[in-house]
C-alpha cells in the first residue's frame, strides 16, 4: 500500500454515493475553491449572505436529483414551505381547503403563490422574524400536518378519517428537540448532560430537603423479556436497587417487588435515567421507591411506575461542590424524565438514535445550515413513523437501488405508502428510464434482478458475468429493448435522492466528527459490545466557525474520495487530477499555523491527498513532480507533524535527481524545523552525515556522537523453515514447534537467555500503561476538547496543545510515578475502568498482573521519564518501540528486586527503522536495559 494511503482511507470513512467529479474539470487557479473564512454565524442563527451564496459543487444546497434546482413555494392557505412540484402544490392546497385551515391575516392572495426564491430558500432578516411569528401562531389544534403527509391521503376519505389519521401522526410523531444522551455511557457527572454547561446552574438549583421527595418521577420498568414472569398489580410498591454487577451498564438500577415475602424482579429502569440516579445512591445515599401505575397486557411490555425520593439531603453536611453535584444530577434526572413524557417507548432503538443525531446536530451546528437545508432536515419528524423508519433502513443500507416489491420489515405497517411519502418529501426517489440516466445506471438496476429474471431476459443460458454482458449489450447498441425488459422485470425502483443523501452524511460527519463512526456506533453500545468513557462536554467554539469552513472541509474530503476510488480503479487520469487540484488549493489557501482543530480545515485534508500523491509520483520514478509537491507542502503547512516526513522525502527525492547540495541543504534546513522529531529527525541527521563528508562539509556537526553510539547486540541461532524474500521468516522454535522470530527470542530469553518472562507487545503495552496512568487526566474538563458522546480520546491528544493545555495535571502525576504510585494508580485505574474504550487502551491483550510486574520492574524513574515523553508528543512517539518487554524478579540482599529489558527483534535480513533507532537510542538515554537480538541460521562472527 502506498505511504499515506491508510490515513486517507480512514479520513474519508464512509464514502459518498454518486459524488459528482466535475468540479475537478475546473481551474482553481480561475475558479478558487472555498477556503475557510474568519467569518461568524450572523445574529438571527443563520449565515451572511456571502456565504449563502457560495454552494459547493454536488452539495445539494438547493440542487435537486439529476442536479434540477429545487424550488420552494409558500403554501398561501396555512404559509408552509413546500417543494414546488405541480404534483405536490396541487394536492397541498387540495387538502388544506378541504381540512379548513384558517388564513392568517398577512396571508397572499393564491395569484401570489410563487416561488420566493432561486436555487434555495433565501430569507432575510425581517422575512425570518415573520416566518417565525406566523409559525407560533399556528395552533396545535388545528390538526395541521405536513405536505409530504397530506398528499397521501386519499381524497375519498371521510372528514373524521382525515382528523383520526392526523392525531395519530400528531401524537407519534411529535418529538421535541432535546438532546438526551441516549448511548450506554456511564456518567455521574454533567459529560453528556441533556442540557448544555452555559445554564448548568438556572434551573431547579434551589432544591430545599422536601423537594426531592415531593417531586414524584414517572418513568417506566423496561427489559422484563430477561426475567422470569411477574405481573404487579395496580399500586404495588416496587424498590429502586443498585445492580453494580451488571456487564451491560456500570450504572444499572434494577427494580423489585415483594411477593409474599419474596423480592421478585421486574426488570431495570432505562439507561437515560439511572445514569443519573445511580450517582445519587452511591455517592449521596439516596433510597428510591415508588408505586405501579398500571400494568400492560403484553407480559413482555413496559411497567409505567412512579418513583421518588425516601430520604432527605443533608445539606449541611456536605461542601459546596457536592451540592452543586448533586443538584445537577438531580436536574438532568429531571430533563430525561420530562423527554421521555414526549416519547413514545415503544419507538425502535435504531429510529430514537436517528432522531437524536438529527437533534443534536441541528441544535450544536445550526448556524452551518442554510434555511432550505434546516426545513429539509425538521421536516423529518413530520413524517409518519413509517415513512420515517423506511428512510432510516434504506439510508444505512448498501444500495443504491432498492425494489419496492422487496422493502417489507415488520415494524412498518404500509410500506408502499410510506415510500410514496417519502418519495413526495424528496427523501428518496424513483428510478424513472432516461436515456442519458439508464446507460449510467443500468449496472445498478440489473444487479437487483434474480437469476431467473435474467436469464428470462437474456433468453439463454445463465453464463458467469451475464450482467456486465447485458450491460455491454445494451451500450453497443445490439439489445435497444433492454430497458423495457429491465422495468418489466425490476418493477417500481427507488433510491435515496441526492439532497437527502448529502444532508445526512453532513450529519452523520458533523455528529460523530470524523467518518469511521456511523449509526452502528448506537447499537454497538446498546449491546454493551463497546463503552465510552466519562466526560464533561464543554464547548465554547464550535469546530466549524462558518458555513464556508465546513463546505471547504466537505469538498476537499471529496477530492480525497475520489483520488482513493481512482487508485483503486488504477485510473492514472483522476489519480494526477486529483493531485494537482488539491496542490493548486493549497497554493491559494494563506499559509496555515497549528490551531486546535486543525485537522478539520481543507488545508490539513488536502496535505493528506498530496502526502499520497507524492507517494504514488515516487512509485512512478517522477521525482521532479514529487519534489514540486513537497515544497510547496513545505511552504504552506508551517505547523504539521508530517513537516519531518515531508523534510526527508524531499531530500532523498532530490538526492535521487542527483542534487546532492540542495539535498544535503534540504536536511540541515529541517533539523532547525522545531516540527521535525522521532525517526524522521534521526534520518536526517543520520543523511546531513553521509551526505556532508568533506569536501561538501569539513565540520562534523555535534550530534554525531548521539548517533554514533553503539546499541547492544545479542546473537541468536535459529532453524529456518523459508527464507524468501517479501515473507515473514518462519523457524523451529525450542519446543520443535514452528514459530515467528519474536517468538523464538522470548524462548531463548525465557532459557537460556537468562529466565525472563516477556510478550511480543511492540508499541501496544506502552500505550496501555500509559493511558491507565493518565486516565484522569486524558478525560479531565479542558474546554472544547469533547464535542460528541463517543470520543475515546480528546480531539487534541497527540497535539502539542495536549501537553500545554494539562501541564500542571501531568507534572503533578509524574512525580507521582517517582515516588513510587504506579502500581497502585495502575490498579485504580484498571478496576475503575475496565473495559471501557480508550485510545491505546488494549483490555484484551494484558492482564493486570502482568501490567503490576512490568510497572515493578520497569523502575519510577525509567517510567515517569518515558510517559512525560508520551505526553509531550505522543503522535510520533507512539510507533516504533522495541518488539519485547522482558521482565524478571531477582533475590538479592536487599530483598525481591525487579528488572526489565526491551529487545528489538529482527531477522537475517532485517535491519533498525530510523523510527525504532530513534527510540533506543532515547530509552538508552532514560536508563533503559536495551538491545537487538539478531536471529541467523549460522553462528555470527565476533
Amino acid at each position: 500500500m502506498l505511504a499515506g494511503r491508510e490515513s486517507l482511507i480512514r479520513l474519508v470513512g464512509k464514502r459518498r454515493r454518486n459524488l459528482s467529479r466535475e468540479f475537478l474539470l475546473l481551474d482553481p487557479l480561475q475558479h478558487p475553491p472555498l477556503s475557510p473564512s474568519p467569518s461568524r454565524p450572523n445574529d438571527a442563527g443563520g449565515v451572511s449572505s456571502s456565504e449563502r451564496g457560495s454552494t459547493p459543487v454536488d452539495s445539494g444546497g438547493g440542487l435537486g436529483e439529476n442536479g434540477n434546482e429545487v424550488v420552494w413555494v409558500e403554501c398561501p392557505v396555512c404559509r408552509k414551505l413546500i417543494r414546488g412540484t405541480d404534483y405536490s402544490v396541487n394536492s397541498h392546497i387540495d387538502l388544506c381547503l378541504v381540512r379548513g385551515t384558517k388564513r392568517t391575516l398577512t396571508q397572499r392572495t393564491i395569484l401570489d403563490f410563487c416561488s420566493r426564491s432561486t436555487g434555495g430558500i433565501e430569507l432575510d432578516k425581517s422575512e425570518t422574524v415573520q416566518k417565525n411569528r406566523r409559525e407560533q401562531e399556528i395552533v396545535h389544534d388545528d390538526k395541521s400536518v405536513s405536505d409530504s403527509e397530506c398528499v397521501l391521503i386519499e381524497t375519498d376519505l371521510s372528514e373524521s378519517s382525515r382528523r383520526r389519521e392526523v392525531e395519530n401522526e400528531a401524537l407519534l410523531g411529535k418529538i421535541t428537540q432535546v438532546c438526551v444522551n441516549n448511548s450506554d455511557v456511564p456518567c455521574s457527572s454533567p459529560s453528556c448532560s441533556p442540557s448544555s454547561d452555559n445554564d448548568m446552574f438556572d434551573f431547579h438549583m434551589h432544591i430545599s430537603d422536601d423537594d426531592l421527595s415531593a417531586t414524584k418521577l414517572e418513568t417506566v420498568i423496561v427489559g422484563r423479556r430477561y426475567h422470569a414472569k411477574h405481573e404487579p398489580s395496580p399500586g404495588a410498591t416496587v424498590y429502586i436497587l443498585r445492580d453494580p454487577e451488571n456487564v451491560k451498564d456500570n450504572y444499572a438500577l434494577k427494580v423489585t417487588c415483594s411477593n409474599s415475602g419474596e423480592e421478585q424482579m421486574l426488570g431495570y429502569l432505562p439507561k437515560d435515567l439511572s445514569k443519573y440516579l445511580s450517582p445519587l445512591i452511591d455517592q449521596y445515599n439516596l433510597k428510591f421507591e415508588g408505586s405501579v401505575i398500571s400494568c400492560p397486557k403484553d407480559e413482555h411490555a413496559i411497567i409505567p411506575v412512579q418513583i421518588n425520593c425516601q430520604r432527605k439531603v443533608p445539606y449541611n453536611e456536605m461542601i459546596p461542590d457536592d451540592i452543586k453535584h448533586l443538584k445537577l444530577l438531580w436536574r438532568n434526572a429531571l430533563q430525561v424524565v420530562e423527554h421521555g413524557k414526549t416519547l413514545n417507548p415503544n419507538i425502535p432503538k435504531y429510529h430514537k438514535n436517528f432522531l437524536v443525531m438529527i437533534q443534536e446536530v441541528l441544535k450544536q451546528h445550526v448556524h452551518l445550515f442554510m434555511e432550505n437545508e434546516k426545513l429539509f432536515l425538521e421536516n423529518f419528524e413530520s413524517l409518519s413513523h413509517d415513512g420515517q423508519r423506511i428512510f432510516i433502513r434504506l439510508y444505512t443500507r448498501k444500495g443504491p437501488w432498492f425494489r419496492t416489491s422487496n422493502i417489507s420489515y415488520p415494524e412498518v405497517q404500509d410500506s408502499h405508502k410510506a415510500i410514496k411519502e417519502l418519495q413526495l418529501a424528496g427523501y428518496v426517489c424513483p428510478f424513472l428510464y432516461r436515456e442519458e440516466s439508464f446507460k449510467s445506471d443500468i449496472s445498478e438496476v440489473l444487479s437487483l434482478l434474480t437469476v431467473s429474471d435474467l436469464r428470462e431476459i437474456s433468453s439463454a443460458t445463465l453464463l458467469k458475468g451475464l450482467v456486465n454482458w447485458l450491460s455491454a449489450s445494451y451500450k453497443g447498441g445490439t439489445c435497444p429493448l433492454l430497458p423495457e425488459k429491465i422495468m418489466e422485470k425490476a418493477g417500481t425502483c427507488v433510491k435515496v435522492s441526492s439532497d437527502a443523501e448529502l444532508l445526512l452524511w453532513r450529519v452523520q460527519r458533523l455528529f460523530f466528527l470524523n467518518g469511521e463512526h456511523d449509526l452502528s456506533a448506537f447499537l454497538l453500545v446498546d449491546l454493551g459490545m463497546v463503552k465510552y468513557p466519562s466526560y464533561i462536554c464543554n464547548v465554547s467554539q464550535p469546530v466549524f466557525r462558518s458555513r464556508n469552513d465546513l463546505l471547504a472541509y466537505e469538498q476537499a474530503i471529496a477530492v480525497a474520495q475520489i483520488l482513493d476510488e481512482s487508485i483503486e480503479e488504477n485510473n492514472q487520469e483522476w489519480v494526477i487530477r486529483c493531485i494537482n487540484f488539491s496542490d493548486s488549493c493549497i497554493s491559494l489557501l494563506p499559509i496555515s499555523s497549528l490551531t486546535q482543530f486543525f485537522h478539520f480545515s481543507s488545508s490539513w485534508v488536502y496535505s493528506k491527498v498530496i502526502t499520497l500523491g507524492i507517494s504514488y509520483y515516487e512509485r512512478e520514478k517522477k521525482y521532479g513532480n514529487a519534489v514540486k509537491l513537497l515544497k510547496g507542502l513545505l511552504k504552506k503547512i508551517v505547523c504539521d507533524g508530517k513537516r519531518g516526513y515531508w523534510n526527508l522525502r524531499l531530500s532523498i527525492d532530490l538526492e535521487h535527481m542527483k542534487y546532492m547540495n540542495e539535498s544535503l541543504l534540504v536536511a540541515e534546513e529541517g533539523l532547525l524545523d522545531p516540527w521535525v522529531r522521532a525517526g524522521s529527525k534521526l534520518a536526517l541527521q543520520r543523511r546531513v552525515l553521509r551526505l556532508g563528508k568533506p569536501p561538501r562539509r569539513w565540520k562534523k556537526p555535534t550530534f554525531a556522537k548521539f548517533i554514533d553510539r553503539k546499541i547492544q547486540d545479542v546473537h541468536v541461532i535459529g532453524r529456518p523453515l523459508n527464507c524468501e524474500t517479501g515473507t515473514k521468516n518462519r523457524y523451529y522454535g525450542y519446543d520443535g514447534l514452528q514459530c515467528g522470530v519474536e517468538n523464538l527470542a522470548l524462548q531463548h530469553y525465557a532459557g537460556e537467555g537468562g529466565g525472563w518472562k516477556g510478550i511480543h507487545a511492540e508499541s501496544g503495552i506502552w500505550m496501555t500503561i500509559f493511558g491507565l496512568l493518565f486516565w484522569d487526566i486524558i478525560f479531565c474538563n479542558i474546554s472544547d476538547v469533547f464535542h460528541t458522546r463517543f470520543q475515546i480520546a480528546p480531539l487534541d491528544f497527540g497535539t502539542d496543545h495536549f501537553y500545554l493545555s494539562r501541564r500542571d495535571l501531568i507534572d503533578s502525576q509524574l512525580i507521582n510515578i517517582c515516588n513510587g504510585m504506579a502500581e497502585e494508580i495502575l490498579i485504580c485505574s484498571y478496576e475503575s475502568h475496565q473495559g471501557i474504550s480508550c485510545m491505546g487502551v488494549h483490555w484484551d491483550q494484558y492482564c493486570l498482573s502482568d501490567l503490576r510486574a512490568i510497572v515493578a520492574c520497569i523502575g519510577c524513574n525509567c517510567l515517569a521519564s518515558l510517559c512525560r515523553h508520551l505526553a509531550q508528543d505522543y503522535r510520533n512517539w507512539s510507533h516504533g518501540m522495541p518488539d519485547l518487554l522482558l521482565w524478571r524478579f531477582n533475590n538479592g540482599d536487599d530483598g525481591i528486586k525487579g528488572e526489565a529489558k526491551l529487545v528489538e527483534v529482527k531477522g537475517p535480513k532485517d535491519r533498525l527503522s530510523e523510527q525504532q533507532r530513534a527510540w533506543m537510542l532515547t530509552l538508552m538515554d532514560y536508563g533503559f536495559n536495551t538491545e537487538i537480538c539478531r536471529i541467523s541460521p549460522t553462528p555470527t562472527p565476533q
